[in-house]
């Protein structure tokens, strides 16, 4: 039975209060611990001290820290608001794709952001300081530096969601893995650019690991396409 169109605003009204409110909750619970928070992003930063250039500049450090945390703790419920509005009006096919799909990404950007926090951040902290460390002392703002790691930590999670687009894209029938593969050098010169771009420093040396990250998710997602071309039974 199909709702009228006012039932179904007043539905996604609802739904998008109840993420936000989450969103803010989850806020609210990280910037009780947020100065953990923020000891955890300064970890790869060893032996730099950190300056409050401003007065209550570590204020606004500490709710945009919150901020960005209380949304990736609130993700789940996000996402769960998300599909209980989108599901009922899709195919039975379309909820067996749509479903793991959401669930996937939501997976993989957060093994992005462990990525960034494990790999990339330390990678380009070590250049940045080894590259002028007999000029100049490293002393940094907090603020800055905590907005390097965040957006560095964004770019890689949204990064890390190709091999969900691509798994959508050969679902649908769109694409087929031997196309895809047949594309590894404009897949290459891409990765190499998004690193560029979605690095917010100017070393090489995290350039090349997300661009490699990059190279290797979709590797991955051509053999996730390729393992459901093999599943999917022949039509007659």
């Amino acid at each position: 039975m199909e709702m009228p169109l006012m039932e179904h605003l007043e539905e996604l009204r609802g739904r998008v209060l109840r993420s936000l409110l989450a969103v803010v909750v989850g806020a609210a619970i990280c910037l009780v611990g947020v100065k953990p928070l923020v000891r955890l992003l300064e970890a790869p930063a060893k032996g730099i001290h950190f300056l409050q250039l401003a007065p209550g500049e570590f204020l606004f450090v500490s709710l945009k820290v919150a901020g960005y945390a209380g949304l990736t703790l609130a993700l789940p419920y996000v996402l769960f608001q998300l599909l209980a509005f989108v599901l009922p009006g899709l195919t039975v096919r379309e909820r067996r794709l749509i479903a793991p799909a959401v669930a996937g990404s939501a997976v993989l950007f957060l093994v992005g952001l462990t990525f960034a926090w494990w790999a990339l951040v330390p990678a380009a902290l070590n250049f940045l300081v080894s590259y002028g460390a007999d000029v100049v002392e490293p002393l940094w703002s907090i603020e800055r530096y905590l907005d390097f790691v965040l957006l560095l930590m964004l770019a890689t999670g949204l990064a890390f969601q190709l091999p969900v687009l691509q798994l959508l894209l050969g679902v649908l029938g769109l694409v087929r893995w031997r196309s895809m593969l047949g594309a590894w050098r404009w897949v290459v010169l891409g990765s190499a650019l998004a690193g560029a771009v979605l690095t917010p420093s100017t070393d090489p040396i995290t350039m090349l690991l997300l661009a490699s990250a990059i190279t290797g998710l979709f590797v991955v997602g051509v053999g996730l396409v390729a393992l459901t071309e093999k599943l999917k039974p022949e039509t007659p």
